[in-house]
């Protein structure tokens, strides 16, 4: 009986003590992500991408929208380890896919990697590379800030067969797109601020030929686009226009804000997945709720959905590999 009892002691004794030392350690998610993960082995790592982010837009004041979009198309396929910035000489990668044969801004991936390499070499993984870039991007946009957890190893592998079926399209309903989001762990919500960032950049004419031209088949257009934009945009795109660049966000293209709310609202969406989340009350909610700029909660909601996209089959600890060059394996 006394050794039960001694037993049952050090049992309680060895939980408490287990408690103690976890929480002596900085918190961190299930996936061994944490904010700061280079304070210690790279602490600049953070001020440089920033500084070599201002300088890129300084040069190009159209990249931060492009840059941001690679975070979201890099993440959705295999998850968030740097795969879309891969290349493989049979050109069957990622960047191959025709979602991403608009993507832009690898050279400025590169050049931020080669600064972190020069100070810390072999240190910063390309896929947190892409997830600061992303953050330091909207915030060079007049976006708010958030803290970008960091962790992430590269992956070695890229397909572009997984590119093609696990992008979300612009053409996309609420349904699937809805679907798409919940298999990667996100909500509704999520869908929609993340909708946002349409805010920012521009879209390409053929995506949106159908909505203009032949939405049914029947040479007529999509009914949920207002018939004064509808006429604007057909005025831009014509029927076999395949290269024109137009404004998402007309007149607010560069400025990282709420206003693409207001225009979804007013059936203004420049893609049908824009004007599709008016089709399901959750996401239409949101939208509504965010059109008075002095109760949007959109520039604060949109740092927490990047974190949480952030977290997207991430991999850590021996998994994968820091890459020395983005654009291949080591």
């Amino acid at each position: 009986m006394a050794d039960l009892k001694m037993n049952i002691s050090c049992f309680f004794f060895i939980q408490v003590l287990l408690l103690l030392l976890l929480s002596s350690f900085p918190p961190t998610n299930a996936q061994g992500l944490k904010v700061g993960f280079y304070d210690k082995t790279c602490p600049k790592a953070e001020a440089i991408v920033k500084k070599s982010v201002s300088d890129a837009m300084k040069n190009d004041p159209t990249i931060g929208a492009p840059l941001l979009r690679m975070f979201f198309h890099d993440c959705f396929v295999r998850g968030c380890d740097g795969s879309v910035l891969l290349e493989l000489k049979n050109k069957k990668d990622e960047k191959n896919a025709p979602p991403n044969l608009s993507l832009r801004g690898f050279e400025v991936i590169d050049n931020v990697k080669a600064a972190v390499e020069k100070e810390c070499p072999g240190v910063v993984s390309c896929s947190d590379v892409l997830a600061l870039v992303a953050r330091d991007a909207v915030v060079e946009l007049d976006g708010l800030s958030w803290g970008v957890e960091t962790g992430r190893n590269d992956g070695r592998v890229t397909n572009i067969n997984e590119a093609r079926s696990n992008l979300p399209s612009p053409l996309d309903n609420i349904t699937s797109l809805i679907t798409q989001f919940s298999s990667k762990g996100l909500d509704k919500k999520d869908l929609a601020v993340l909708s946002g960032g349409h805010t920012v950049g521009q879209g390409h004419c053929p995506l949106i030929l159908n909505r203009l031209y032949n939405f049914t088949g029947k040479g007529d257009s999509d009914p949920d686009l207002d018939t004064e934009y509808a006429a604007t945009l057909r005025k831009k795109c014509k029927p076999t226009d395949t290269t024109t660049a137009l404004e998402m966000d007309p007149g607010s293209f560069k400025t990282f804000d709420e206003s693409y709310f207001k225009l979804v609202s007013q059936r203004r969406g420049f893609f049908q997945s824009d004007a599709a989340l008016l089709n399901n009350q959750d996401t239409k909610s949101y939208v509504l709720k965010q059109m008075n700029s002095q109760r949007s909660t959109f520039s604060k909601d949109f740092g927490v959905s990047m974190v949480k996209m952030g977290r997207i089959g991430v991999l850590t600890g021996k998994a994968g590999e820091v890459r020395k060059k983005c654009r291949m394996v080591n």
